[in-house]
């Protein structure tokens, strides 16, 4: 039973094992019923909010399970309201509202859509306000954090250049998670009209 072994321990039901699955949790519940679907090694699996119940370290994990698995050969049908899950896990996208699907494409397709890029900059020393560049709206998230808006057709170097002139110095930079929600609520509102 190495695969069973496997399989609980990879979604950290190993040491519920013993326990009947009526007394789990919504969270625990939601993992039994992803790994009772693996045990067949199936070629398609259907879920249906996966991680919906689930603490974040949990979901991350089964995140990278989830991918393993697809990676494996087994394609993955997603059904999920967390718009960062589909981002995470999705190669293609099918967004549906009021019953319509407004857009079934490849994932990397819509993104290239976005009109806006948004970044987040942990900085090295605080800032009372956040500086002004032409062409780059920014805002800081707190003393320490800068977020910044960079239209699809300027350079993020363009933005780095004037923030080294300024004497900010970055630490860190990420993605603003929130790429995809902002593609879903204008594809929304444009359906609306």
């Amino acid at each position: 039973m190495p695969r069973v072994e496997d399989i609980l321990k990879r979604l950290s039901l190993w040491d519920r094992r013993n326990v009947q699955a009526r007394t789990l949790s919504g969270g625990y519940k939601r993992r039994l019923m992803i790994a009772k679907a693996l045990i067949h090694e199936p070629k398609l699996l259907i879920l249906d909010e996966p991680t919906a119940g689930v603490d974040i370290e949990l979901r991350r994990e089964m995140w990278s399970f989830l991918k393993e698995i697809n990676k494996n050969g087994t394609t993955i049908i997603l059904t999920t309201h967390y718009l960062e899950e589909a981002e995470q896990l999705c190669r293609n996208i099918g967004i549906i509202d009021k019953g319509t699907i407004v857009a079934n494409t490849s994932m990397k397709d819509l993104l290239g859509t976005l009109n806006v890029q948004g970044f987040v900059f942990d900085l090295h020393h605080p800032l009372e306000e956040a500086p002004s560049i032409e062409g780059f709206p920014l805002k800081l998230e707190d003393p320490l954090t800068l977020v910044a808006a960079v239209n699809k057709d300027r350079s993020i170097n363009a933005l780095f250049s004037e923030l080294t002139k300024l004497g900010i110095k970055i630490k860190s930079m990420r993605n603003e998670a929130n790429r995809l929600e902002e593609l879903f609520i204008e594809m929304v509102n444009s359906n609306e009209e």
